[in-house]
């Protein structure tokens, strides 16, 4: 069938939206007409660093919709159940069997190759191939074609719309606090750059009962908008010593701590204002050149613990649906952080989410 895709043909931010041909779903896999998709700074990235995903190619990784086909074997999903679309895994390697999908071997691949495992592609655009596949399922576009894996169903009350983000930036600021850290009632945790992931960090961090929560940051709006969503003691990075602050208001340092910026100096400061048997994760990067320096010492004597996060340790299935029910009871009010464009604005919404502009920019998708 055909559908209308924004493809990404070189290294900037624009992506014209053309008709492109969708593959029949295979045996585990399922069509999805798009509802929305959330813009997510892993797509600007990709969009902009040359050489992480082929060429031309149709972003999107967060998106949500309604299943309108199925394969032959998926048992979890019925056509028209409401599904919000996240990472894909291979459904094979040790860690995907051991239940940390989000750590697949194959995620470079499944992720970022542009095609499913077996080379084939879920896109065509006439004579000329077209990479789709992206996070399994390329949501920049009407109609997706994802693996039952990464299609997580959703209850049908919520607004199918907002749900995108959940897919990635949303369940990985949340996530990191609620499964990776696992920061308990009581507990103290700072949070290190509060756009998108950090501030669903801080909603995360008050749903489990933390008693300070600090974000830190050097956006004035953003930072009131972390203290109505719950942070204890916000601080403005420009102005003040994060690292001083965090110490005092704590007595001996943090409990936790999150890096969402991927600034050597910032991560170096996430490091150093946990307290003993502190933990610090890191969820941001630069690239894979990219190294970090900490204080060896520090960090011994005081029994740091400092690990990456990825997609925040989330099952999907599971963390997800989780998410939709804390937003449904008004525990994780994350549409305070939308704003909602037409598909055909979606340069200007990549623009906006990458000068900052907007937190969470989500596209609409039209018929």
């Amino acid at each position: 069938m055909k559908t209308r895709a924004a493809i990404l043909r070189d290294h900037s931010l624009s992506m014209p939206i053309e008709c492109v041909a969708v593959d029949e779903p295979r045996a585990d896999e399922v069509l999805v007409r798009v509802v929305a998709a959330g813009i997510c700074h892993t797509d600007i990235k990709v969009a902009q660093v040359p050489g992480l995903s082929p060429r031309p190619i149709v972003l999107g990784h967060e998106g949500s919709g309604i299943v309108e086909k199925i394969g032959s074997s998926v048992r979890k999903l019925a056509v028209g159940d409401h599904v919000v679309l996240t990472f894909d895994s291979c459904g094979r390697c040790p860690t995907c069997v051991g239940g940390k999908p989000s750590y697949c071997y194959e995620v470079a691949a499944v992720c970022f190759g542009g095609k499913r495992l077996d080379g084939s592609t879920t896109l065509s655009g006439g004579s000329a191939p077209v990479h789709g596949n992206f996070f399994g399922q390329s949501s920049f576009a009407t109609h997706a074609i994802a693996s039952e894996r990464n299609a997580i169903k959703v209850r049908a009350d919520a607004p199918l719309e907002l749900l995108g983000p959940l897919g990635c930036g949303l369940q990985t600021g949340a996530g990191a606090v609620l499964n990776s850290l696992r920061v308990g009632a009581g507990a103290s945790i700072a949070v290190f750059g509060v756009g998108a992931v950090g501030l669903s960090a801080v909603m995360a961090a008050r749903i489990a009962g933390a008693s300070k929560i600090f974000a830190v940051d050097v956006v004035d709006e953003r930072l009131a908008l972390a203290r109505e969503l719950g942070a204890t003691h916000v601080i403005d990075g420009r102005e003040r010593d994060a690292l001083a602050e965090i110490v005092s208001a704590t007595g001996r340092g943090a409990d936790f701590s999150i890096d969402t910026t991927a600034v050597d100096s910032v991560v170096k400061q996430a490091v150093d204002c946990t307290g003993p048997l502190g933990t610090c994760g890191l969820i941001a990067n630069k690239g894979p050149a990219q190294d970090a320096r900490v204080n060896i010492l520090g960090s011994m004597l005081r029994g740091r613990t400092v690990r990456g996060i990825v997609q925040g340790d989330s099952v999907p299935d599971v963390f997800i649906p989780r998410l939709v029910d804390f937003f449904m009871a008004g525990r994780f009010p994350f549409d305070r952080l939308v704003k909602f464009y037409p598909f055909e604005d979606i340069d200007r919404a990549m623009r906006d989410a990458d000068s900052g502009a907007t937190i969470k920019p989500v596209l609409r998708m039209s018929a």
